[in-house]
């Protein structure tokens, strides 16, 4: 599955399937979560978040990616992210795009 951001996939002609997209909430064990804040104390990047954040966009994309093939899609173009927190210590990540057939 080819997964772009740009609307198109050049030199190839494609039609729409449609829309697709993956999200889900994630959140760290309460251990972490401590460790975090108290990383704010001293600052410099909180790892705990990152991976979180990093494990989350596999995730989503993941179900944006089965959602596509689902659909008999190809690729994906015009692939974006979205976040927003949900709670203290949570975050949804959502994946979507357009799934498409190459002709």
């Amino acid at each position: 599955m080819k997964l772009v951001s740009i609307d198109t996939i050049p030199g190839a002609e494609i039609e729409a399937l449609g829309l697709v997209k993956g999200t889900v909430v994630q959140s760290k064990n309460l251990g972490r979560d401590f460790m975090a804040g108290m990383k704010t104390l001293v600052g410099g990047e909180i790892k705990g978040y990152t991976e979180m954040l990093t494990e989350a966009r596999q995730i989503a994309t993941k179900r944006m990616v089965d959602e596509a093939m689902n659909l008999g899609a190809d690729a994906i173009v015009g692939v974006r992210y979205g976040s927003s927190a949900v709670m203290q210590g949570a975050a949804e990540i959502v994946a979507y795009g357009t799934a498409v057939k190459i002709k």
